[in-house]
């Protein structure tokens, strides 16, 4: 089975010059139960599926199988997703051994900036930069699939 591990933080700091490549992101959830997801993802011209199990050790690890799937199918797919959209922007920053995914939000999550950083453990170690803020791990509003039917936009109100 393949074991989904990371860890997730707030960015309180500039990346994007760090960032050694960039790629739009739109995703919805076709079914979404219990910490188990169904995900359906355009990332710039290809499609993908994905299935999540609900997490484990406090949000640190999940069951993930992903396939990429044909671009129309997914753009077909994306009809069946429930809530709404995420559309966001996500840059890969080289830390040490790791790679660093810091997506920004945009639409109704505009202003809500996460990195998350993948690691084989969860004791492993990881050089931490300096724009990583609070850790999020675990803390279920700043899932994408929380986020499409509670937008960070609302969250004030």
């Amino acid at each position: 089975m393949a074991q989904e591990i990371e860890r997730k933080f707030l960015v309180t700091g500039e990346f994007k010059q760090e960032a050694y490549t960039y790629y739009n992101i739109k995703q919805g959830y076709i079914c979404r139960l219990s910490g188990k997801t169904v995900r359906v993802r355009l990332r710039n011209e290809k499609g993908f599926l994905t299935i999540k199990g609900p997490s484990t050790d406090g949000g640190l690890s999940r069951y993930e199988w992903e396939q990429e799937i044909d671009r129309e199918e997914a753009m077909q797919l994306m009809q069946l997703c429930e809530g709404g959209i995420i559309d966001k922007t996500r840059y890969l920053v080289k830390i040490g051994k790791h790679i660093c995914e810091v997506d920004e939000f945009h639409g109704e999550n505009t202003g809500l900036i996460l990195a998350e950083i993948e690691l084989s453990s969860p004791e492993e170690a990881f050089e931490k930069p300096a724009f990583l803020g609070e850790e999020v791990t675990g803390d279920k509003r700043y899932y994408n699939s929380f986020l499409t039917q509670n937008p960070y936009k609302t969250w004030g109100e």
